[in-house]
């Protein structure tokens, strides 16, 4: 979706920018991207995320089918709730991430922006003769995520559904409202609103007069890194498969085999190691430009993984998620883009305690460096 959304119109609104000559149709920040941090940690925001892709997907044989081409199971799949799924490669590498809700009759997945297009393709060509009809709705769909603490009170005061388990879902307004896992520390609640896109104005407002706040799209980020919830094109390369992220937990039904790329995920599974982790890099923070999504993490002149998103967060500074091999050792000497870095004590593997004790450490002057 190339429009820009109605909500960078509003006060202080800065575009996200990807590339100097790109810019993302959804507001960044609205003046005060810490405050807005806070804003989702311990109160509730309204985060623009309309320029994901939407797909609709009607017809009798739906379940049956996405339960044929994805590594989630679908089969029964209830009314009102909802899942992750992936579409691998036969070699098992991830091609696409998508978050489903089932509602009414018609099955929707919204997924990464500019990638609609290229699983929509995907899909018609797995039609066959079945009863399906994908259809990409990104123009007439859109998603706004409301997160924070106090977020199902604004729901409610808004007069709207609030969800009580994650991926469950309730109708509203045409669309729907669902409940994610919760993001940040795991204090902040997640609810995505499916809304029709000629109404994202009329339900931000809605939503404001209710109590939210206006929080652009880095904030959540900062707050999705801290949680550590990877972004497919981000977080991962043309090589990850799902037993490297927290997807083989959310997205992969570990009992379910005859999809693509199944044979990959269940052998790593049983073998219990893949080549790579899902790791909380914190950064020195010293350079004003944080290092790109694909910048190698380095111990010496080595390179030992790739690091994904980095974000300032309000309270642990210049952090990152990065996929590193899994011979690094958790007290390792990291580098990124000429930042030192040292991973978060959390994705150390179990050890001694002075192990432990020297990895936290280290991260305690990380930390020190990126805040002072």
């Amino acid at each position: 979706m190339t429009t820009p959304s109605p909500l960078l119109s509003r006060p202080g609104a800065v575009p996200v920018e990807v590339a100097p000559d790109v810019v993302r149709v959804v507001a960044a920040h609205y003046g005060d991207p810490l405050r807005e941090q806070r804003a989702l940690a311990e109160g509730a925001g309204l985060v623009d995320r309309s320029d994901r892709d939407v797909l609709a997907v009607p017809g009798a044989d739906r379940l049956s089918w996405l339960h044929s081409i994805t590594s989630q199971h679908f089969e029964r799949l209830g009314d009102g709730s909802g899942s992750e799924a992936l579409v691998l490669s036969p070699n098992g590498h991830v091609e696409h991430h998508l978050v489903v809700t089932e509602l009414g009759g018609t099955t929707w997945a919204d997924v990464e922006p500019g990638t609609g297009a290229a699983l929509h393709a995907f899909l018609e060509q797995m039609r066959f003769m079945l009863r399906v009809a994908p259809e990409l709705s990104t123009g007439t769909w859109a998603v706004l995520t409301l997160a924070g603490p106090q977020a199902p009170g604004v729901l409610a005061s808004a007069g709207l559904p609030v969800p009580g388990s994650p991926y469950a879902v309730a109708a509203a307004d045409g669309g729907w409202v669902r409940r994610m896992p919760p993001i940040g520390d795991g204090g902040a609640a997640v609810f995505d609103l499916l809304v029709a896109r000629a109404g994202i104005a009329a339900t931000a407002d809605r939503l404001l007069a209710a109590g939210a706040s206006p929080s652009g799209f880095s904030a959540y980020e900062a707050l999705r890194v801290e949680a550590r919830r990877p972004r497919i094109g981000v977080d991962s390369d043309h090589r990850t498969i799902p037993n490297e992220l927290e997807w083989l937990r959310t997205a992969v039904h570990l009992e379910k085999g005859c999809y693509r790329g199944q044979e990959t995920v269940a052998r790593v599974h049983n073998l219990g190691r893949p080549p790579r982790r899902l790791v909380l890099l914190h950064l020195d923070g010293v350079s004003e430009d944080l290092p790109a999504p694909g910048e190698p993490v380095l111990v010496g002149t080595r390179t030992v993984g790739r690091v994904g998103s980095v974000v300032r967060h309000h309270e642990l500074g210049v952090v990152a998620l990065a996929l590193v091999k899994q011979s690094v050792a958790p007290d390792a000497a990291l580098t990124v883009g000429g930042s030192t870095a040292a991973i978060d004590t959390d994705d150390a593997p179990a050890g001694p305690d002075d192990t432990q004790a020297a990895v936290r450490d280290r991260v305690r002057a990380v930390r020190s460096a990126t805040i002072g």
